[in-house]
């Protein structure tokens, strides 16, 4: 079992209120906001592949603690029945029509923001992997479990720096850990403005 150093965090005591204060703030709001489109996104989803609108998988969270994370559906029901878990790269084939359009723009994630709401997530924080992944990093990549020091996120500092997708495990980690250890608010506000510009479309979303 790995050891994680609590000190490693600032999230702790009134921070830790703080940052699920605002979790809860915005993602009611932002649900609020975009409302039309989750339902404009559902209604294609129908109409053009079979299966459910959303997709539940389960994924790592903080202090290691599985949970069942929500994105639009974007594959073929049951598309990993005999390959297993995938690492998804950049010539995806699996996806949908639709599916592939949702996975370029992120906008497969928005259902994400009611985990937010249910507290499994953060709005800002290391992206949850799934257990199996989980297991096999943290035997190769040094202080990968530390992550887990806070929820997982929508966006983090990783990812508006163009660490997401198949790119560098270990380099993720390190603007991880970067963010685990400076947290502050206003290093969040800033993380979720930059998403607007650097997170939504990129060469690494698929």
């Amino acid at each position: 079992m790995p050891v994680i150093d609590l000190n490693a965090s600032p999230l702790v005591g009134i921070n830790r209120f703080i940052k699920e204060l605002e979790d809860k703030i915005l993602s009611l709001l932002i649900l609020i906001i975009i409302s039309p489109l989750l339902l404009f996104i559902a209604i294609g989803i129908k109409l053009t592949s079979p299966g459910p609108v959303f997709f539940r998988q389960e994924r790592v969270s903080w202090n290691g603690r599985p949970f069942a994370m929500y994105k639009f559906r974007s594959m073929p029901v049951d598309v990993e029945n005999t390959s297993g878990p995938v690492w998804a790269k950049s010539d995806e084939q699996r996806a949908t029509g639709l599916g592939a359009f949702l996975r370029k723009t992120s906008l497969d994630e928005l259902p994400q923001f009611w985990n937010v709401l249910k507290g499994d997530m953060s709005i800002v924080g290391p992206r949850p992997e799934r257990p199996f992944f989980v297991e096999k990093f943290k035997e190769e990549v040094p202080d990968y479990m530390k992550k887990h020091l806070v929820k997982a996120g929508i966006t983090g500092w990783a990812q508006i720096n163009g660490w997401r997708g198949d790119t560098d495990i270990n380099k993720r980690i390190e603007y991880d850990l970067f963010y685990v250890e400076n947290w502050s608010l206003w290093f969040d506000l800033k993380i979720i403005i930059l998403t607007l510009f650097r997170g939504f479309v990129h060469k690494h979303a698929y």
